[in-house]
């Protein structure tokens, strides 16, 4: 027995442990998706143009037990701290300007607190570009020697610079600023350098060229604006002599033309040509597909020719050849390695908008010349996800790809990406065109959180089921790979502790020492909560109803029941089923055997019990028994209409008695308490504390006037002032008075004889008379009315108060006859005291 008690206390001990130590909770941030600005700064991004000062967030969180929560925020030691945080609004404060192209991610820890537990997580922020950074010239500065005899259209140098902004902001084009003398031109996209066809230069009429050269961005927003920005830089030309004086040629200038497709040897010269040193004639002599130049300008010699075939003076013209350009070159992509049509790179997903692919070396080339060599670019491939720039090219650019919409790059959505880089050219009848795949391999990021299948849960358990059964099973899906993919499932909350979980299932179970009663507690919530191996999560709600199983037999309060009743009146017997929920709680009476026999009838829903219609009078009971007390006994069953039926029975003795009509609406009132005498001594208690309550408030009221009055004459105000024509005050106080207390279920009539066999079962007795006025009232002054109050106070039909009903008996007739004879003296002296 030791030893039981000993197992008991450590149990309740250990089940004491277990609840207090989960009922204080952490608190948690709220989650928060892209472009939110409250929660706890996740996937938040800040543009780095944003102003000093700026509040750029909302920490947000709550605790699961309501108590108020406080925010923090720290950088990593020796890291530049960016933000600061109130700690209390949760409002997070710029206090460093921002430079993307120094640092593009700050890392932070967000921190949250109910004074007891801190939950700490570390957050990525990402600074998105803006257009704040002009074009930077590479190699300065720009120092050029070139002979003056260089051919127009000839390529001198190449220009670059870097913009080391994003996107449109980052593409950089090229021209100069113009001079009606300029001997330059300059291509916008290439950056490459050229003496301006049809020009040439002359070192004795201008040694040295100074040239502008602008390098301008796409443009981009910054600071909510449009803006474009732009770098120039200075070319020092340096042209270098060449010999160029006489002999002279007559009939210049020359000019002459060759087509692409024209056969070597033909007459045309200058390294790809040749000239006969007699005739003068320049012939062809390579293939024209090597002509690189549109126009050439080729510089011819005539000396003169002296003694001995000495060559003596000469003259120099220049012969100007054009290159007559066919459309017989498709556009081509490069890559590092040469010509490719297929381009391929790994990156992770969800680049930031804006943002360049620089793992794409593209260049895209045209061999043709002038409109035959200009061309559009596109992406073939999921709506808006990428842009390719430059759209229109001319001879040559280089390719870049832009991430428009971040969302479209999912490694969920699909771990590789597949486009189509189109080149078609735009203003030839040939349009020939250039094909090149892009394929875009996603390397996965923890950007899900695990997401339940439904928002909450409903679960019905039968009572009294054993511990460790299955209740329900929830479910979560994080569509990431790996294990942030992997789920584990907790459950917290008030009503948990009696539940548990599989952490990987989700398989929720009740507790093994768990045994669920419906009539204890029927209905749990609580929450289920899928998290991920990093710690992001969602929430479910659990609704978990207990279902009532008829496990409870309808139960009297007692075996032998006593009842006295009144012919016309019938009496109750009431049975208590302690299951939790209808039909297995309603409760069905029914006489089982009764002697004498079919006497009686009882109604199945209230148990009231009454005499059969034909019994109304004392003679008729007798004439059924011989007995004179005119006690009966009757069996009687309460029976619940659960499945299966349990039932009860109890033996009810009835005292067979005839009442005389009661005069009074008191009296009428104890005729129905006269089972419940505590029910009349309550109300009782309730008018004597009205009474009582009224005159202590008239008494004092009377008392303060009459003190305010008597500060200047209290003789002659209460004498002179009085006025003599007032009726005296009445007061009616409905008194009942008892004489014997078996008088509460005997009324006389208006001749004061008793009545037997009247037709009606209740008579209606009258109104009661009120009490003489006190003698020593005053006949001149008028009395003051106290009102009265009528109530009820209901007995609960609690086992005790059923059980108090037995324990009645005699004495309460007799306790309401003394209560009502101390009311009658307390109204009498109440009175006395307004006189």
């Amino acid at each position: 027995m030791k030893k039981e008690k000993k197992t008991h206390a450590l149990l309740f001990l250990l089940l004491l442990h277990f609840t207090l130590g989960q009922s204080d909770y952490a608190p948690y941030f709220y989650d928060n998706g892209p472009s939110r600005t409250n929660g706890n700064m996740a996937l938040f991004s800040i543009s780095e143009d944003t102003p000093v000062g700026t509040q750029i967030y909302i920490l947000n969180g709550t605790d699961p037990e309501g108590d108020p929560v406080r925010y923090g925020l720290t950088f990593e030691m020796g890291s530049k701290e960016y933000f600061r945080v109130d700690s209390k609004s949760g409002n997070v404060t710029l206090i460093q300007e921002l430079d993307r192209e120094k640092q593009h991610e700050i890392s932070a820890l967000v921190s949250i607190t109910d004074g007891r537990n801190k939950v700490v997580e570390t957050v990525r922020v990402f600074v998105t570009d803006v257009n704040d950074e002009p074009p930077e010239f590479q190699n300065l500065p720009f120092i050029i020697d070139i002979p003056e005899d260089t051919a127009p259209g000839s390529s001198i140098y190449k220009v670059q610079a870097v913009d080391r902004d994003m996107g449109s902001g980052g593409s950089v084009s090229y021209y100069l600023q113009t001079s009606p003398f300029a001997k330059f031109t300059i291509d916008g996209n290439s950056g490459i350098l050229r003496v301006k066809p049809g020009e040439t230069l002359d070192y004795e009429t201008t040694p040295t060229h100074f040239v502008t050269v602008v390098a301008k961005d796409g443009g981009g927003k910054y600071k909510g604006k449009h803006q474009v920005l732009t770098s120039t830089a200075t070319m020092t030309i340096n042209v270098l002599d060449a010999q160029d004086m006489p002999p002279s040629f007559i009939g210049t200038p020359y000019f002459g033309y060759v087509y692409e497709v024209s056969v070597p040897r033909s007459e045309h010269c200058d390294g790809v040509f040749d000239i006969n040193s007699t005739s003068g004639c320049i012939t062809l002599t390579t293939s024209p597909t090597l002509l690189k130049n549109e126009l050439y300008e080729i510089i011819v010699k005539a000396f003169e020719v002296g003694p001995n075939n000495q060559l003596q003076d000469y003259d120099v013209t220049t012969v100007t050849v054009r290159v007559v350009d066919l459309n017989n070159h498709p556009p081509t992509f490069y890559g590092e390695n040469g010509p490719q049509n297929k381009f391929e790179v790994t990156m992770y997903e969800h680049p930031p908008p804006g943002e360049i692919l620089r793992g794409f070396k593209i260049t895209v080339n045209d061999s043709d010349q002038g409109a035959n060599a200009k061309f559009k670019l596109r992406l073939v491939g999921p709506s808006r996800v990428l842009r390719v720039v430059p759209q229109t090219v001319l001879n040559e650019a280089q390719v870049t790809i832009i991430v428009e919409d971040t969302s479209g790059i999912d490694y969920e959505k699909g771990p590789t990406l597949y486009f189509k880089l189109l080149a078609v050219e735009i203003d030839t009848p040939e349009r020939f065109s250039a094909t090149a795949d892009i394929v875009i391999n996603l390397l996965d990021t923890n950007d899900n959180i695990p997401k339940f299948t439904s928002e909450y849960y409903i679960a019905r358990v039968p009572e009294n089921s054993l511990g460790g059964s299955s209740v329900v099973s929830v479910t979560a899906n994080d569509p990431d790979s790996g294990p942030w993919g992997e789920v584990k499932y907790t459950i917290y909350g008030s009503g948990s502790d009696l539940f548990a979980i599989q952490p990987s299932s989700g398989l929720i179970s009740t507790q093994p020492w768990t045994s669920l009663d419906a009539e204890v507690r029927s209905k749990y919530n609580f929450y289920v909560k899928a998290e991920d191996s990093e710690g992001k999560y969602s929430l479910s709600e659990v609704f978990v109803t207990v279902l009532d199983m008829n496990d409870h037999s309808p139960a009297f309060d007692e075996k032998l029941l006593e009842k006295t009743m009144i012919i016309g009146i019938p009496v109750r017997v009431e049975a208590v089923d302690e299951d939790a929920e209808s039909p297995n709680n309603v409760i069905e009476y029914s006489i089982m055997t009764a002697d004498p026999d079919n006497a009686f009838d009882i109604n199945a829903e209230t148990g009231d019990i009454k005499l059969k219609p034909y019994i109304k009078s004392m003679e008729i009971v007798q004439n059924i028994t011989k007995q004179k007390h005119c006690k009966w006994s009757l069996v009687v069953q309460a029976r619940d209409r659960g499945s299966p039926s349990f039932s009860t029975t109890a033996v009810v003795n009835i005292d067979i008695t005839e009442a005389t009509p009661l005069k009074g609406p008191m009296a009428a009132f104890l005729l129905k308490s006269r089972d419940n005498p505590m029910k009349a001594l309550g109300m009782v208690t309730v008018i004597i504390s009205l009474l009582v309550g009224v005159t202590v408030l008239i008494s004092t009221a009377m008392y303060m006037r009459n003190s305010k009055s008597n500060r200047i004459m209290p003789a002659r105000r209460i004498i002179k002032r009085r006025p003599r024509d007032q009726q005296p005050w009445n007061v009616n106080m409905p008194v009942v008075r008892f004489i014997n207390p078996a008088d509460k279920f005997r009324v006389l009539n208006q001749e004061g004889s008793h009545q037997r066999g009247t037709s009606s079962p209740r008579p209606k007795p009258p109104l009661p008379s009120a009490p003489p006025p006190p003698s020593n009232a005053r006949s001149n002054e008028r009395p003051r009315a106290v009102p009265t109050i009528s109530g009820v106070l209901a007995s609960k039909g609690s086992k005790k108060a059923k059980s108090n009903r037995r324990k009645e008996g005699n004495v309460s007739s007799a306790l309401v006859s003394e209560l009502k004879m101390k009311l009658e003296q307390k109204i009498i002296e109440s009175n006395q005291g307004y006189y």
